[in-house]
C-alpha cells in the first residue's frame, strides 16, 4: 500500500505588489465607492448643505454689521474666508469615512483583495474632492444670491477653486491620520475640533489681522489659514477691493505660501499617515 502526500498550495500574498497605474484605476474605483453612497443615502449631502449655509447667514446678518458697520461690504470680505474655513471642517468627514470602515472591518477585507495597499486611502482622499467641489459650488451660490460679486471674473473663481481643492487636498492628509489614530467617530470629532479651530478662528478669515494685538498678528499672519484666505480674496476680489481695509496687494505672494503649506503637509502627514495605516491594519 503507498502512501498518499499531500502537496500545499503555494502561500500567496494577501496584499501583493501592484503597479502605480492599476493602483491609480483601483483608487478611483473605491473614490466611486464612496461618492456612490451619496446616491443611495441622499442625507449625507446635508453634512455638507446645511452647516455652510447656516455659517453664511450667521456671519453676514448677525455679525457683518458689529464688525463692518455694512453686512454687504463685510459679506464682501467674508466669503472668502468662509470657503476657506468650510473646506477645512469637510476634510474632517475623510477622518470619520476612513474611521468608520476601519472599526466596521471594511479595510480588512480590503486587505483580501488584490490591490495596492495606499489604494484605499487615496480613494477615500479623492471621493474628498468631490464634496469639496459641491461644498464650494453651494457657499458662492448662496454668496451670489446675497450679494456677492466677483471683481477679478470666471479666471479668478476658477483660480480660487483650484487653490482650495489643491489645499483640501493636501490637508486631508492631516484627517486621514486623525482618522487612524482614533479609536472611534466620537474621538475623531473630538480631535478634529481640537486641531481646527485654533488655526481657523486665530487666523484673518472673519476679521483684519491689524486689529488684534501685535504678539497674536504674528501667528495669524504666518497660519497658513491666512494665506489661503488672502489668497482667495486676492484671486476673487482682484482690483475691485483696492480702497478698503481688507486689501490684499497681489495674489502671487499667497498663493506661493499656500502652495509651500500645502507641499509641507503631505511631506509630513503622508508619511505618517501610511506608516500608522499600517501598524493599524
Amino acid at each position: 500500500m503507498s502512501a498518499v502526500t499531500t502537496v500545499a498550495p503555494p502561500a500567496q500574498s494577501l496584499s501583493p505588489r501592484v503597479n502605480p497605474i492599476d493602483g491609480i484605476r483601483q483608487s478611483l474605483t473605491l473614490a466611486w465607492r464612496t461618492v456612490v453612497q451619496v446616491r443611495h443615502n441622499p442625507w449625507e449631502l446635508s453634512d455638507f448643505s446645511f452647516q455652510p449655509i447656516m455659517f453664511v447667514l450667521l456671519f453676514t446678518f448677525v455679525f457683518g454689521g458689529a464688525i463692518a458697520g455694512d453686512w454687504q461690504a463685510y459679506l464682501q470680505f467674508m466669503l472668502p474666508g468662509m470657503l476657506v474655513m468650510n473646506m477645512l471642517f469637510v476634510t474632517l468627514y475623510v477622518a470619520q469615512g476612513l474611521n468608520t470602515d476601519l472599526t466596521k472591518g471594511v479595510f480588512d477585507r480590503f486587505r483580501s483583495l488584490p490591490i495596492a495597499r495606499w489604494a484605499p486611502l487615496a480613494g477615500r482622499i479623492g471621493a474628498d474632492q468631490v464634496k469639496q467641489l459641491w461644498s464650494i459650488v453651494l457657499v458662492l451660490i448662496i454668496g451670489l444670491i446675497l450679494g456677492f460679486r466677483l471683481g477679478n471674473g470666471v479666471v479668478g473663481l476658477i483660480g480660487t477653486i483650484v487653490l482650495l481643492l489643491v489645499f483640501a487636498l493636501a490637508f486631508s492628509w492631516l484627517s486621514v491620520l486623525i482618522g487612524l489614530l482614533a479609536k472611534d467617530p466620537e474621538r475623531v470629532q473630538i480631535f478634529g475640533m481640537v486641531a481646527l479651530f485654533p488655526i481657523t478662528f486665530v487666523s484673518n478669515v472673519f476679521v483684519p489681522a491689524d486689529t488684534m494685538p501685535g504678539w497674536l498678528q504674528a501667528f495669524v499672519n504666518v497660519n497658513p489659514v491666512s494665506q489661503l484666505a488672502d489668497a482667495s480674496r486676492a484671486l476673487m476680489l482682484g482690483d475691485s477691493a483696492i480702497g478698503t481695509p481688507w486689501y490684499v496687494e497681489s495674489a502671487s505672494g499667497p498663493v506661493a505660501a499656500s502652495l509651500l503649506w500645502a507641499a509641507a503637509l503631505v511631506l509630513i502627514f503622508a508619511p505618517l499617515s501610511v506608516y500608522a495605516f499600517k501598524r493599524r491594519v
